[in-house]
């Protein structure tokens, strides 16, 4: 690996699209890297911009070409997107054309009454306000965050139609929502002429709620191949479950003992017997527990296929190591079966609230 100090240049390596997968986004002309980087947690202003940047920077050598955030990454919110701006100009301005970066805009952003939700109003702002602190004229996909059972769908369609018509964004995707209301989101931006090219929900070895049939008997996946869109998976470790960070209990310094963003009470007897069950299987296929619950996400399905797995890294290295699941992304039908006797969903979506919300 190439070591860059602050103050030296950065130039890309010349094999960076040598070894990494791009998929196809549903029916669209775009596509992603198999695995995205996303800067919900590691780029705020309690991290070192040094590290951030050296990351980031190893991102791209390694082929890893999309970059996702949202308004309220931080902390403090929007830290996250001013931090990426500054690292943006420095070093990855002139390869911009070869990046998909993203926002989003959904859930808390500040005080008030227009800080949260999906009106028009919230999310045109929003928007705004994120690419003045990124400093782009424009990215690549916009997404609605959480669905919002207080505005009409056709309001916040329209809204996502009228970013894309006005040059914000090229794309426009959806986040959290499940099998029906992505079905009516999608039906309703059709007819405006902007189809919704992609969805971001939850997804992992314990967390397998895209798969379930909703009331209309189809999956958020089956919605998803039917609607013609692609899917970026978020949380693919289960918030650091599936790693070997928990396998003889809660370390300090981890997020399950700061409380951030992983409940310690997930960590059940039964839940983390099932991890150490899956690091045996991992260690059979000679991965890694975290190596393996990514190539999981990205295997085909009946139901269809992940475009891209989006992961954090705190590192170089930590982002090396989610990479290093490239290697090994077949499983024979024989593990597969024995993960489906231990991944089963031990109910740790922080999401669901939004998933299930009805919008009317």
């Amino acid at each position: 690996m190439r070591t860059y100090g602050p103050d030296v240049p950065y130039l890309p390596a010349d094999d960076r699209y040598e070894t990494m997968p791009y998929r196809r986004v549903g029916e669209s002309g775009l596509k992603l890297p198999v695995i995205s980087l996303g800067l919900w947690h590691n780029f705020g202003d309690d991290k070192p911009l040094d590290t951030q940047r050296a990351t980031l920077r190893r991102a791209f050598d390694l082929g890893v070409t999309h970059f996702d955030l949202a308004n309220n990454y931080g902390p403090p919110a929007g830290a996250a997107e001013l931090n990426f701006g500054r690292i943006l100009a420095q070093d990855l301005a002139p390869y911009r054309d070869e990046l998909v970066i993203s926002s989003k805009a959904g859930w808390t952003m500040g005080p008030g009454p227009y800080q949260f939700g999906g009106s028009r109003k919230y999310l045109v702002s929003s928007l705004d306000q994120s690419l003045q602190r990124m400093g782009l004229d424009h990215v690549d996909i916009f997404y609605h965050h959480r669905p919002d059972p207080d505005t009409p769908l056709e309001e916040t369609m329209r809204a996502l139609d009228h970013i894309v018509r006005s040059g914000r964004a090229l794309y426009a995707g959806i986040s959290s929502y499940n099998a029906e209301l992505t079905s009516r989101a999608q039906q309703i931006m059709r007819e405006l002429g902007t189809p919704l090219l992609i969805h971001q929900p939850s997804y992992s070895l314990l967390n397998r709620w895209i798969e379930s049939p909703g009331p209309s008997g189809t999956s958020l996946l089956g919605a998803l191949t039917e609607a013609g869109m692609g899917s970026i998976v978020f949380s693919p470790l289960a918030q650091g479950m599936l790693t070997d960070r928990y396998l003889e209990g809660v370390p300090e310094g981890s997020r399950a003992a700061a409380e951030k963003s992983l409940n310690p009470d997930w960590l059940t007897g039964t839940t983390l017997e099932k991890v150490r069950g899956l690091h045996d299987i991992a260690a059979a296929r000679g991965q890694s527990l975290a190596q393996m619950a990514i190539a999981w996400v990205l295997r085909e399905q009946a139901d269809g296929q992940v475009s891209t797995a989006l992961v954090g890294a705190s590192s170089p290295q930590q982002l090396e190591d989610s990479v290093g699941a490239l290697r090994h992304l077949s499983f024979t039908p024989e593990e597969l079966d024995a993960i489906d006797r231990l991944a089963t969903d031990a109910d740790i979506n922080i999401w669901a609230g939004a998933r299930d919300s009805k919008t009317v």
